[in-house]
């Protein structure tokens, strides 16, 4: 599947093209887990982009967009007594984000997420002084799926949407992480029947996602 397709006239909050829209569809999940989507300025209008999903289902999330102008981002506001606050990045020195992470403090977690490619969200990883002193931490990708909405360049990266589904699952349990993971399902479900690659059937936008066999 080609990466960074743009469409036409796409939806202004999911960046689908309208036939593929999942906004009427999407689940509204309530969390005390805090989600802060640092997006690209040019994710904004890319079909393949699952960043704004995520963030459009989770009530307890804001978007912040970079890139757009020569003044550089500042987001030192983010870093408050009133979260843990980590980034979802997989750098090396970067923590595994599992159960036991979560639990090790009372307050509710803050999760800044950046949502580009790889080169836009390193930026964000090593540009940005102000969250040099933020823990990164990572998650493991359990699933192999057969169509990706983008080529990874290495093993272990993964779309926006699905490292957010996975990172939840370990904070806020199974089942936050299967509601994201159905969205993620269907979002790839709509994208190939968008290209033509799957034919149009009638079905819950949010049902099974189908087997897809065929590799992309």
């Amino acid at each position: 599947m080609r990466s960074f397709r743009r469409v036409r006239y796409p939806c202004p909050v999911c960046a689908a093209a309208r036939e593929s829209c999942l906004c009427a569809a999407l689940p509204r999940i309530e969390l005390a887990t805090k989600i802060c989507l640092v997006i690209h300025h040019r994710e904004l209008t890319r079909s393949s982009n699952t960043g704004l999903l995520a963030a459009r289902a989770l009530t307890n999330s804001e978007v912040r967009v970079r890139g757009a102008g020569r003044e550089t981002l500042n987001l030192k506001n983010l870093v408050t007594p009133q979260y843990r606050t980590f980034m979802l990045y997989p750098s090396r020195d970067a923590l595994d984000l599992d159960y036991a992470l979560a639990l090790n403090d009372a307050r509710p977690i803050q999760l800044i997420v950046p949502d580009g490619t790889w080169r836009q969200a390193r930026k964000l990883h090593s540009r940005h002084a102000e969250l040099n002193d933020v823990t990164r931490v990572k998650v493991s990708d359990p699933d192999d799926l057969a169509y990706q909405l983008r080529a990874q360049s290495q093993p272990g990266r993964m779309a926006t949407l699905k490292a957010i589904a996975h990172a939840l699952g370990m904070i806020e349990g199974a089942w936050v992480r299967d509601q994201l993971m159905k969205l993620y399902h269907a979002k790839i479900e709509r994208t190939l029947i968008g290209r033509g690659i799957l034919p149009r059937i009638k079905e819950s936008p949010l049902g099974e996602p189908r087997d897809v066999a065929a590799k992309a």
